[in-house]
């Protein structure tokens, strides 16, 4: 069967196994899976936990996962960044790789235990970078403001059918209070977009580029230290972007 969505089913059961000791699960967990595909990983969830809610979006498998007999299962047909998702204390999934980004921030709408996540590998190199890396961006900065992140392994292309072109890596997310404090967390969101969509340029510049987007009078950039805005915004860490958008927003 080929995959409508891009999906590359982890078939491997060496690494299925290794997922469920990482998720560290007992008959108390409700675990939430994003892309349950041909139910690998959701068969061993239902032998784990209490719970498991599976969320898939092709209804042709979807209805392949209706007929897991696990009662503790439940499926639900639809796309992940769109339904309202019912009460889970873990996350544990093969992430579609399209939509790795969208979904790992919109988790963070919700409160959980933990998230043990498939990745791929180039996506979670940028959840782990530091600053004046290539890989360090606005993923970087947004995800490390809500979760520590820890990377458990990687998984070679030959445990998935069909089998990607690169290496992915399962990764732990575990919420936490912020590092820092955010003053307006839209602008912020804003601000990271902008001056990350044109990480080559320096601040100044980029910034100014963005004034109609970031609603902000073109004046505001003169009061901010010249020297910061002479840097590109990798060379920041994450608490000074943060600072330097207070600055600009608090003079909106």
């Amino acid at each position: 069967m080929k995959p409508r969505y891009g999906q590359h089913f982890l078939i491997d059961q060496h690494v299925l196994d290794r997922i469920i000791r990482y998720a560290r699960l007992t008959d108390a967990d409700t675990v939430l899976e994003i892309g349950g595909g041909t139910g690998n990983l959701t068969r061993k969830l239902s032998q784990a936990a209490g719970k498991v809610v599976t969320v898939e979006i092709d209804p042709y498998l979807a209805e392949g996962l209706n007929k897991i007999t696990a009662t503790n299962v439940t499926v639900i047909q639809g796309d992940a960044l769109k339904v309202r998702l019912p009460y889970f204390n873990k996350v544990v999934s093969n992430l579609p790789y399209m939509i790795s980004s969208p979904i790992t921030f919109e988790l963070f709408n919700y409160n959980f235990d933990y998230a043990v996540l498939m990745y791929q590998w180039e996506f979670a190199k940028r959840l782990l970078a530091s600053p004046k890396t290539r890989d360090y961006g606005r993923v970087t900065v947004t995800v490390q403001y809500h979760a520590s992140i820890e990377l458990l392994e990687t998984v070679p292309p030959d445990a998935f059918k069909p089998m990607p072109r690169v290496n992915s890596a399962i990764v732990k997310l575990t919420p936490q209070d912020p590092p820092y404090e955010v003053d307006d967390p839209d602008f912020f969101n804003h601000f990271l977009k902008a001056v990350f969509s044109q990480r080559r340029k320096k601040l100044k510049n980029s910034i100014q580029a963005a004034v109609p987007m970031l609603g902000i009078p073109p004046g505001n950039i003169s009061t901010i230290d010249p020297g910061i805005l002479e840097m590109r915004p990798e060379e920041l860490a994450p608490g000074e972007l943060a600072r330097l958008a207070g600055m600009i927003g608090c003079e909106k």
